[in-house]
């Protein structure tokens, strides 16, 4: 059996999302994961039989995953200017780069093909525009240094992520945020189809509203939401991402 969350997986909220693991456990009945796991391909989890809780990202959902999982739940993460289960990207560039009036010729860094924020946001909010170049670099926290290290120009970053960035990595220093794009749905918790939706949105919940004001700091988890699945299928599937 797994139970992961995996989108924001880093030293300083590892321990906090334990916590929220260890919480939801002592509310749902049945045989479950001791420990989350980590440090895995998360789709190896989403498309697993033996998934009991994960987290994943709206494109993702959409566009491979809507008809083989179950949605629990969208966690509320309180990002500025966001209704109650959305968040939104920001776009990052060097401090001392003063192009952020026109995206044209500009390098696009962006974490993964099937990023709702770094891929998907992006070409969304260009409106269409050509980027110069592209760079795929596997995560928000690379397409940071990415662009710190002159590799590219410019990068959409998942807010939460970006305030963790910001928080806690010295690279945050040479960059700034120029941009914001529309909300969209958080990404939402899921679990196998057919696995116990009602039960496990009950218990997430609870166990979110009993964080230490430290997790709830850390991982910036304020609540849970049912956001329906057809507010993430709405969304537009995004062109392929150049290879």
């Amino acid at each position: 059996m797994i139970a992961s969350f995996p989108m924001y997986d880093r030293p300083q909220t590892r321990g906090h999302y334990a916590a929220l693991w260890d919480g939801i456990r002592a509310r749902v009945g049945g045989p479950l994961p001791n420990a989350l796991t980590h440090d895995e391909d998360p789709w190896t989890h989403w498309m697993s039989a033996d998934l009991v809780l994960s987290q994943t990202c709206g494109l993702p959902f959409r566009a491979r995953l809507a008809d083989q999982v179950a949605l629990v739940g969208t966690p509320d993460y309180a990002v500025d200017g966001c209704p109650p289960g959305y968040y939104r990207s920001v776009a990052v560039m060097r401090r001392d780069d003063g192009r952020a009036d026109d995206l044209h010729g500009l390098r696009l860094a962006y974490n993964d093909p099937l990023s709702q924020s770094g891929w998907a946001a992006a070409v969304d909010h260009a409106g269409g525009t050509t980027f110069a170049g592209y760079l795929q670099t596997g995560s928000h926290a690379a397409s940071a240094a990415a662009i710190a290290e002159d590799r590219a120009d410019i990068a959409y970053i998942d807010a939460v992520t970006w305030r963790m960035i910001a928080r806690w990595d010295d690279v945050a220093q040479r960059l700034r945020v120029v941009d914001e794009t529309t909300p969209t749905p958080s990404l939402p918790f899921i679990t196998r189809a057919g696995g116990p939706v009602a039960e496990l949105a009950t218990a997430t919940r609870a166990a979110i509203d009993d964080l230490s004001p430290s997790a709830r700091a850390a991982t910036g988890l304020q609540g849970l939401v049912q956001i329906p699945a057809e507010s993430y299928l709405a969304q537009p599937i995004p062109p392929k991402a150049p290879k």
